[in-house]
């Protein structure tokens, strides 16, 4: 399916998918490595990613659409691009390693190897806090 396509497979977190809910079921496609938004260009150049998409009406005519989200909702972005081989040489993918992906350690199960600390000021930087009843107000008259 992704040979096909020229354009990148984006990825959403699933806390994403659900505060977007229906709103963005249109766009999404199943594959093997989950729900993603396959789409022709991409600009990730500010705090919403906009993502340009060939559709069709209705009626079956062809219409680029636009669908822009938050930044922080995208998990992963991969390129569906089938221009030729990348490196210096040939490469030839085994048939059978061809949709499946190596295993990955998760992040999360590194250990952290020196531990933080943190060094704390002597004073306290920020002043009390003054209440009505401290501060000294002119009577009224």
């Amino acid at each position: 399916m992704l040979d096909e396509i020229q354009g990148y497979a984006v990825f959403l977190y699933p806390q994403a998918l659900e505060v977007l809910g229906a709103a963005i079921r249109p766009y999404m496609q199943d594959g093997p490595h989950g729900p993603h938004v396959l789409c022709r260009a991409i600009d990730t150049g500010g705090a919403l990613i906009e993502m340009t998409l060939e559709a069709r009406t209705v009626e079956g005519h062809a219409v680029e659409v636009e669908l822009m989200i938050p930044a922080n909702m995208v998990r992963m972005i991969v390129s569906a691009r089938s221009d030729g081989v990348f490196g210096f040489g040939p490469r030839v993918m085994p048939q059978e390693a061809a949709g499946t992906l190596p295993p990955m350690p998760v992040a999360s199960a590194q250990p952290v190897l020196a531990p933080v600390e943190f060094k704390r000021p002597a004073t306290d930087p920020v002043p009390p806090v003054t209440t009505a009843k401290d501060a000294k107000l002119p009577p009224e008259g």
